[in-house]
This record gives structure tokens, sequence and C-alpha cells, in this order.
């Protein structure tokens, strides 16, 4: 192996050893400083200044969670764009022809989503 190489490796090592004793150590510490006085009125339920009514477990419609989800896709997808948009005049003329099939892809997923029915809030 070269020297430079096993040099790499060393840092990449020793950096992840340096790393997980800090981790350890700064637990350690903290446990051992963290104040301990147990008191009922620490271990009793609270929310937003009151005790809570009903059950803890409040079932919710999966139809919001695929919403988010969408949205959050679709947001995360659109900032792809972005950079490209900015670029778009240094880079070859092959990108134009990827960025179309990811706009298709996305409009595909869109249009699938809205056939299902994902984008109504009920």
């Amino acid at each position: 192996m070269e020297p430079k190489l096993a040099f790499a490796y060393g840092a990449i090592a020793s950096f992840l050893i340096l790393g997980s004793l800090f981790v350890v150590a700064t637990l350690g510490i903290s446990r051992l400083l963290a104040p301990r006085k147990p008191d009922p009125e620490k271990y009793s339920i609270y929310e937003c200044g009151s005790e809570p009514i009903g059950p803890p477990w409040v079932q919710f419609r999966v139809g919001y969670y695929v919403y988010a989800l969408l949205f959050v896709l679709f947001d995360v997808e659109t900032v792809f764009l972005y950079p490209w948009a900015v670029t778009v005049r240094a880079l070859p003329v092959f990108v134009l022809g990827e960025m179309i099939v990811f706009i298709a892809i996305l409009g595909l997923g869109l249009a699938y989503a809205w056939k299902e029915g994902a984008l109504k809030w009920r």
C-alpha cells in the first residue's frame, strides 16, 4: 500500500476514534452532572398548560400523511430544477433530454396521484 494512502486511512480512523470518544465522554460527563431529583410533578402528563382530555392515542386518517408526503416529494424534486435552470447554458444538450425525462416522470407520478384521489382533501 502506498504511504499516502495509508496516511489517509490513518487520518480517517483517528477521526472516527476521536469522534466516538468525544461522544462517549460527553454523554458520560452529562450523566454524572445531571440533577437527580425525582418528583411526581415531573412525571405527570403535561400538554400545553392543561391536563389532557381523552385517550392519548388518536387515529389520524392516512390521507393526511399521503398528502404531506406527496407535497414533500414534489417540493424536493422542484428544488432539483433550480440548479439545472441556472447552469443550463453551460451543460451539454443531452442534459436537456434528461431533464425532460425527469419532468415527465414527475408528471406521470402527479397524474397517478391525481387519478387515485390522493390529492383530494376529504
